[in-house]
């Protein structure tokens, strides 16, 4: 079962994972992902190199390579068990594969995996995953506006995520919270995002670690009436955060989201009824009296010229 939840998932978000292969970024991890393996099995470069089958077969896995490859093959299998997204089914993937390019070609030459990992460094500096570009309802603060949005209306519920460019937990949680904040979002119950690595003041006040050690990325933190009410993940006496999956039915569930929708529907109709009212007035009774007579007497002039 562990192994056909992956598979299903993938299968079934296929379209889009194709789209993503053809992005740059991942269409050069697929290529360093793969590299040990086209140069094992290309014709005319595999057969210079060192191996340790008994048949001197050196264009073939040896016993080694093949445990290597099955020993990483489960660390994947048992990362993919908490993703919550393709996106990180797939970078589990690529960065464990990496990870077995570098241990398969320092063995197999020491030239080759300094090379490797000089790409794989220089590929991590220059080139970062495409950031989540479709549609939602998230507000974006600064340090200079959060204070001012969060206190502006005490009615208005917020959840605030807390997040890192850098973080690939971030990355891969965008399109879940931006799903969220277009099936929740209302006059009553708004979305909102600061980027704490680039606010440090925000992540000392509103005391959320941008530290990769602490795990605290990404962190929602519910707000009303300007105030915190609670926070995902929680964090321990020691500063780290208590292990929690950043999954759409998790959110909805431990932030009550379809009852504060029903709260926020209810004061949304509320400042529809006060936008209508101010726009179109109730017309007094005497000149409503007054109105109907003046309609009256038109009426009975129109009858005695018809007559």
């Amino acid at each position: 079962m562990a192994l056909l939840t992956p598979l299903f998932a993938f299968l079934y978000h296929l379209p889009q994972v194709y789209k993503w292969l053809l992005k740059p970024y991942y269409v050069a991890s697929l290529f360093m992902s793969v590299a040990f393996l086209a140069v094992r099995k290309t014709p005319g470069i595999c057969d210079h190199l060192a191996t340790q089958r008994e048949d001197g077969n050196s264009c073939d896995f040896d016993w080694r390579e093949v445990e290597i490859l099955m020993f990483l093959s489960a660390i994947v299998m048992m990362k993919n068990r908490r993703a919550i997204t393709v996106e990180q089914h797939v970078g589990n993937i690529i960065l464990f594969s990496k990870v077995a390019n570098v241990i398969l070609f320092f063995r197999l030459d020491i030239r080759m995996g300094l090379l490797y990992l000089t790409l794989c460094i220089v590929f991590l500096m220059t080139c970062k995953p495409p950031l989540y570009m479709g549609p939602e309802y998230i507000k974006y603060f600064s340090d200079k506006t959060i204070d001012d949005e969060l206190d502006r209306d005490s009615r208005v519920t917020w959840i605030v995520e807390f997040f890192a460019n850098w973080s690939p937990e971030c990355q891969s949680f965008a399109s879940v919270y931006a799903d969220l904040s277009l099936k929740y979002n209302c006059a009553g119950l708004k979305f909102g995002k600061v980027d704490i690595g680039r606010y440090g003041e925000v992540s000392k006040k509103y005391k959320v670690s941008a530290s990769p050690l602490s795990k605290q990325l990404p962190s929602l933190v519910l707000f009303q009436g300007g105030k915190e009410v609670m926070r995902r993940p929680q964090v321990d006496k020691k500063g780290r955060a208590v292990s929690w999956s950043f999954t759409e039915e998790n959110i909805i569930r431990e932030f009550n989201l379809n009852e504060l929708y029903q709260k926020s529907k209810k004061f949304n109709k509320t400042k529809e009824d006060k936008i209508s009212q101010s726009q179109f007035p109730p017309v007094p009774e005497e000149e409503e009296s007054e109105q109907q007579g003046a309609n009256t007497q038109k009426e009975e002039t129109e009858s005695k010229k018809d007559k």
